[in-house]
């Protein structure tokens, strides 16, 4: 089951990031490279953000991150979310990523579990037949780091 209803609308793809969906549906998550700067970048862009360089590529991440921001919401933005409130809204700041930073959902949470620097893994979540979203998941060390900041 997915975590958001399946009548919410699927992004679009563009030219720019149409690689990044396209590794979605295979469950690869891949993020925007600068070959010239060796920086990481989120969303593609045409060039890279920090050189100006057009030699980009894809690397794949191993999707293991910590929350940087997150929202609780208790308001359906969208019709297809009525009576499926609240959920979370997270930042996630990726490992070995640079300082890309990817907005998703944690899909195994309360709203009163989720805390900013909580170390999440991906969840692949399927979302139609064959297209995958990156959400996350609470690592199980979380719950042994509460115990210890008791």
């Amino acid at each position: 089951m997915s975590y958001l209803p399946r009548e919410m609308p699927f992004p679009h793809p563009s030219p720019e990031d149409e690689t990044y969906w396209q590794g979605c549906r295979e469950r690869k998550l891949v993020i925007r490279h600068c070959n010239t700067c060796d920086t990481y970048s989120h969303p593609p862009m045409p060039s890279c953000p920090f050189c100006g360089s057009m030699d980009l590529g894809w690397r794949q991440v191993t999707g293991e991150g910590k929350i940087f921001s997150y929202t609780i919401a208790h308001h359906p933005v969208h019709a297809a979310l009525k009576g499926h409130t609240p959920y979370n809204i997270v930042v996630v700041m990726l490992d070995g990523a640079d300082d890309v930073r990817l907005v998703s959902n944690v899909v195994n949470a309360s709203p009163e579990e989720i805390r900013i620097g909580a170390a999440v893994e991906l969840y692949w979540d399927e979302i139609e037949d064959g297209q995958f979203l990156p959400r996350f998941s609470l690592k199980a060390s979380n719950e042994s780091n509460k115990k210890e900041a008791s």
